[in-house]
């Protein structure tokens, strides 16, 4: 598997994007600011994440993404991985992700991945989200903040 920076002239993975994020108004309006990686397999794009500068010296994953034929497989580590090595080589001194407080497995990963809970965004999804997000048989209503020094 080749992880790479998405090329300008490129589209972007947007069926992947909003596996992630169910908004495509808010994915467009990030993907804009923020800088877009792909794994790849076999000229096959299977992953993605999104790097998304949001204070000096630190950067926020706000996507990360995996084809749901490709998951469970390791790439979702991988490209997690990538992203704190990508943030690093950038010059960042912190790395912040968000995820649903019903995303258990995300959960699980991102700690696995050496970042910590720093905070809850209480009702973000309610505020920032018109229809309801269901995971695990869990409403999604609150961000859990999670971070890491580099």
């Amino acid at each position: 598997m080749n992880i790479r920076n998405l090329k300008s002239s490129e589209e972007y993975p947007l069926d992947l994007l909003l596996l992630a994020d169910p908004s495509e108004e808010i994915v467009k309006e990030y993907i804009k600011r923020g800088e877009c990686f792909i794994a790849e397999e076999n000229n096959f794009v299977v992953g993605v994440y999104v790097l998304l500068p949001t204070r000096p010296e630190t950067v926020e994953l706000v996507n990360i993404a995996v084809n749901e034929e490709f998951q469970n497989k390791g790439i979702g580590r991988q490209l997690v991985k990538d992203a704190i090595k990508q943030a690093h080589s950038k010059g960042y001194k912190t790395i912040e992700v968000g995820t649903g407080n019903s995303s258990i497995g995300q959960l699980a990963l991102y700690q696995k991945c050496g970042f910590r809970i720093v905070g809850i965004d209480k009702d973000f999804f309610i505020r920032h989200y018109s229809e309801p997000i269901f995971e695990n048989n869990i409403q999604c209503q609150d961000m859990i903040r999670l971070s890491q020094d580099l």
